[in-house]
């Protein structure tokens, strides 16, 4: 079951989410340092990271579940969500070049369907990374953030998956390596403790990010299925403008 959009978008306005926010991009940035003229899907509620990456590239999508909910974004700018179903994105084959999966396979009703419909819209070549909650981790145990919900998996199980969809595993980093904690003097300690973590106890981070490679040498087995789809998600070729409310005035 998803994580309401509401429940999410809380989480990353908060202090304990902002912290979590900086260490998932720090160790998302030694995978991908920038995206030059690529299009890139975000897949789940990534939207958080994406302002990251978007200067760089063609163009960005944040595709977000039916089962979550979805907020406009960019904020002030025309609308690049959509509303979807993971297992059927509103994509042509081979048209994306990059796929960031962030609070998206945890949730996954049949998580190797989902990875088979990224491989079948990322072009050749194109790389796919997975943000998961870390089994061992004490984040994939705490409720009161979005990491607590959903199914944690380990570095092997990962793999595995990636593999089995015909995705090639390559690069990784752990993050979030401090306590899912709300008191202001354990967050001021973050550093230290994502420091001190990656170099004693990167088995136990709180999330793995695990970059990989869309396999070309070998043929997904496709099986033929009744669509669950119940409405079209549309991306409008302008988008749609959204909406600033400007500080101290109302509407």
């Amino acid at each position: 079951m998803h994580v309401d959009i509401v429940d999410l978008r809380q989480f990353y306005h908060s202090m304990l989410g902002r912290m979590a926010e900086q260490s998932i991009a720090m160790a998302l940035s030694a995978l991908w340092a920038r995206l030059p003229q690529e299009r890139l899907v975000g897949l789940g509620y990534a939207v958080p990271f994406l302002d990251r990456f978007r200067a760089d590239t063609e163009r960005t999508f944040a595709f977000m579940p039916a089962g979550q909910g979805a907020v406009n974004w960019p904020v002030g700018e025309p609308s690049a969500t959509a509303l979807v179903f993971d297992e059927e994105l509103p994509l042509p084959d081979a048209s994306i070049d990059r796929v960031l999966m962030v609070h998206s396979l945890e949730f996954a009703e049949n998580p190797r369907e989902t990875l088979k419909e990224v491989w079948r819209v990322l072009a050749p070549g194109g790389r796919l990374v997975i943000v998961v909650p870390n089994r061992r981790g004490v984040w994939a145990r705490m409720e009161h953030t979005p990491f607590g919900s959903g199914r944690p998996y380990s570095r092997g199980q990962l793999t595995a998956l990636l593999r089995e969809t015909n995705f090639t595993p390559g690069a990784s980093a752990e993050a979030l390596f401090f306590p899912p904690s709300k008191i202001r003097f354990v967050l001021k300690l973050r550093r230290s403790f994502e420091r001190m973590g990656r170099m004693l106890w990167p088995a136990f981070s709180g999330v793995i990010v695990v970059e990989a490679q869309k396999r070309l040498y070998q043929g997904l087995p496709v099986a033929a299925r009744a669509s669950r789809r119940v409405f079209a998600p549309v991306l409008a070729p302008r988008g749609v403008p959204t909406t600033r409310v400007p500080s101290g005035r109302e509407t």
